[in-house]
């Protein structure tokens, strides 16, 4: 059995697009060469930097919270590898079923600069570069990134000590921001003037969100 029908045989994975993201977006295409084998164990993987390519149980929870729709624009902060920002742009641009309306699109954002190469390099297996679909920008993610906002959502893929205002300041309203605070993935929802539903998920270890 496949790692993406596991992690939907285990309840993980619920939501049919997302399931079918994790399908079509392979994580060999992300790992480094001599790892590429090790592509279907669930379980985090160096990719240099002292950074990780996250467990896929993890991205698996963390999509479902966020729950990205076709069409949408979203901000992929620490974005590594490239392969939350792929599997984000496979649904943002309607990869399953009828096609969005309008094109959607997700921004990565990468303070290291080996590291946004590498998952530019990664995602434009894809197309997804080339086609305006996904963007990859080196900058410090705790800032977010004003020129593409607002968002519809945010995902970060490393633990913050508290939630940057700029994020907030980012969203739209009836946006999710999904993000590690500590041991914990924190789920935030935009519900109007900057108020924030907000739901603790524990039980997580992720490295450190890097910032200038």
């Amino acid at each position: 059995m496949a790692l993406p029908d596991i992690l939907k045989y285990k309840g993980w994975l619920k939501t049919e697009r997302i399931i079918h993201a994790f399908k079509f977006i392979d994580r060999k295409d992300f790992l480094r060469k001599g790892e590429k084998h090790l592509a279907e164990l669930d379980q985090p993987m160096s990719i240099g930097y002292g950074q990780t390519i996250s467990q896929p149980l993890t991205v698996a929870f963390m999509m479902e919270l966020l729950q990205p729709e076709p069409g949408e624009k979203i901000l992929d902060i620490g974005s590594g590898s490239g392969w939350t920002t792929a599997i984000l742009a496979h649904i943002v641009s309607g990869g399953v079923g009828r096609q969005p309306r309008k094109k959607g699109k997700v921004i990565g954002i990468e303070i290291i600069p080996e590291l946004a190469e590498y998952g530019k390099e990664n995602v434009s297996k894809y197309n997804f570069i080339e086609s305006g679909i996904a963007e990859i920008v080196c900058g410090d993610g705790s800032k977010g990134y004003p020129k593409e906002a607002p968002y519809d959502k945010i995902l970060a893929s490393a633990t913050a000590r508290e939630i940057p205002k700029a994020w907030k300041d980012q969203v739209k309203k009836g946006g999710r921001i999904v993000v590690p605070v500590g041991n914990s993935i924190w789920l935030l929802i935009n519900k109007a003037r900057g108020k924030f539903e907000e739901q603790e998920h524990p039980g997580f270890v992720f490295v450190p969100l890097v910032e200038q």
